[in-house]
């Protein structure tokens, strides 16, 4: 029996991965061509997307390591006979909380660097921009050719303190005295690369860096982070023998920067080493807290997340200022591109998904804790209720299920938030249950005669939903049921008639002062149409 190779669990070192049987995936045909196409470079991948093995690729390469690549694409297109010193940032490591811990960290990494290439220290009370400038210069100098730089997490210490706008403004600042020397070092310069989760506007934070060459959404660099379905067939080959490819895929694949779609390779790898079990490991990884406070306190309209359309601004940057909700959900992982089209007035302009299941169903049990405050457990229970009662067609059952969820939420955590004053925080809290579901979702479902509040499928089932919310503080219930006879004067469900499921067009009336449930009624509209 052939012995599998290792995985390369939590390594991002390279020489570490080419000097073991690690499974490695070549990434160096898409490395050639970036160096021979430029020379300075920026690119965003949402975390544990492999960014840090790719910087740490380049390091060796242009570090002229030439036994590490034998067997790699590159390794005879390579002129080895020169070497070039590199000079590495890195902000992984720890939270720095202050624009003095980040100066602090700069002064190290720099004098760290300095170290590793053995140039001596200049004017040791020049500025942090000084410092930088003397340690290209005379890397320079001793090394007899220029230099590359590489930064690895150059927004981490901004992300870190996202929460809080002033203090992020400032490491911002702070940042500003590194990378604003690169424009004026540029002659010294033979390969910039800087990569991280975000993108910030280059007026915020480069200052005039204007040569970097951004590739986050470029085709020809689409899979230059990430595992491809042919690198899982290949490299991965033995690991996956019996996977159930088409649920892999549904699980883990989708990610698309305007090229192939690749799988999170943190994912994949803890994957296998769990013995294929479906689990939301990279979502566990990450915080998303700060994200769902901003929703929550734009009162964003969830089911706005199943047809999304942004163009290349809202994509492209943001600034601590003035954050976008939708812009971070992208840069962080949580949406990705579905397609790219030109708008009606030249516009490029891209239609947005989630990409996956893992990434569907955990980020909407945050949204569920974010809109609702539900305990763990609870909330574990309705959704199991909430699943059982549209499998199996029972809305008898699932309006119960939701007058408990919607009456065990602690109002008093609202009492300083619009959310609960309007008809879209009912339809958010109950897509995002759905949609932890997994079911397939339709907002604002369109027909020739208007549009239904929300269409939900699961099963062998097709729900038709119309929500309305009544703001008198006596609610009595209503005959008819007014959703549930727009639903039918308009002829929402018609569209699903021919699909070979039952169709339910149900009405949910939910009342402002009991902020509750206070009305469903449905009809089997496949049996109401034969009648």
């Amino acid at each position: 029996m052939k012995t599998l190779k290792k995985l390369p669990l939590a390594i991002q070192t390279f020489a570490e991965i080419r000097e073991n049987p690690y499974c490695y995936v070549d990434k160096t045909p898409l490395i050639a061509r970036l160096i021979d196409a430029g020379k300075a470079y920026f690119l965003s991948r949402p975390r544990r997307f492999g960014k840090s093995l790719l910087v740490d690729t380049l390091k060796e390469l242009f570090e002229g390591n030439r036994a590490l690549f034998e067997g790699l694409y590159i390794h005879d297109k390579w002129d080895w006979s020169k070497s070039y010193p590199v000079i590495k940032i890195d902000f992984a490591s720890g939270i720095l909380q202050s624009r003095k811990q980040l100066d602090e960290r700069i002064e190290i990494i720099l004098t760290e660097n300095q170290q590793r290439l053995g140039v001596e220290s200049g004017n040791q009370r020049a500025d942090i921009p000084g410092k930088f400038t003397d340690l290209i210069l005379k890397a320079r100098e001793k090394y007899g050719q220029k230099v590359v730089v590489l930064v690895d997490e150059y927004d981490k210490p901004i992300l870190d303190n996202i929460d809080y706008p002033e203090r992020a403004a400032e490491v911002r600042e702070g940042l500003k005295n590194i990378y604003s020397v690169l424009k004026g070092q540029d002659a010294h310069l033979q390969f910039i690369f800087m990569t991280g989760v975000s993108k910030f506007s280059k007026v915020s934070l480069f200052s005039g860096l204007n040569q970097l060459k951004d590739i986050t959404l470029d085709e020809n660099y689409a899979t230059i982070c990430g595992y491809t379905q042919q690198d899982l067939e290949t490299v991965f080959a033995g690991h996956l023998a019996d996977v159930d490819w088409a649920q892999l895929k549904d699980w883990y694949n989708g990610y698309q920067f305007l090229g192939e779609p690749v799988y999170n390779p943190y994912d994949i790898l803890l994957f296998i080493s769990g013995n294929q079990r479906y689990r939301n490991y990279w979502f566990e990884t990450g915080n998303p807290s700060f994200l769902i406070k901003l929703f929550q306190q734009k009162a964003y309209f969830l089911p706005d997340l199943e047809q999304l359309e942004a163009s290349e601004e809202i994509l492209d940057s943001f600034d601590v200022e003035a954050i976008d909700p939708v812009t971070l959900l992208f840069q962080a992982g949580y949406l990705t591109i579905e397609k790219a089209y030109t708008g009606f007035d030249g516009q490029f302009l891209f239609q947005l998904k989630v990409p996956n299941r893992e990434v569907r169903q955990a980020l909407n049990s945050h949204f569920i804790n974010g809109y609702t405050q539900t305990l763990a457990s609870e909330k574990l229970k309705i959704q199991h209720q909430v699943f059982d009662s549209l499998n199996q067609g029972d809305l008898v059952q699932l309006q119960t299920v939701l007058q408990r969820l919607f009456a065990g939420i602690p109002w008093r955590n609202f009492t300083h938030n619009a959310l609960p004053e309007s008809e879209g925080y009912y339809a958010s809290v109950l897509y995002a249950y759905f949609a932890s579901l997994n079911a397939t979702i339709i907002p604002e479902d369109t027909t020739n005669r208007g549009q239904v509040d929300m269409t939900v499928m699961l099963g062998d089932f097709i729900y038709v939903m119309e929500i309305k919310l009544d703001k008198s503080t006596d609610y009595q219930p209503q005959d008819p049921n007014p959703a549930l006879q727009q639903i039918q004067d308009k002829g929402y469900a018609e569209k699903y008639s021919g699909q070979g499921k039952a169709v339910f067009e149900a009405g949910l009336v939910f009342n402002r002062t009991r902020r509750n449930l206070v009305q469903l009624d449905y009809s089997d509209y496949l049996k109401r149409m034969a009648r």
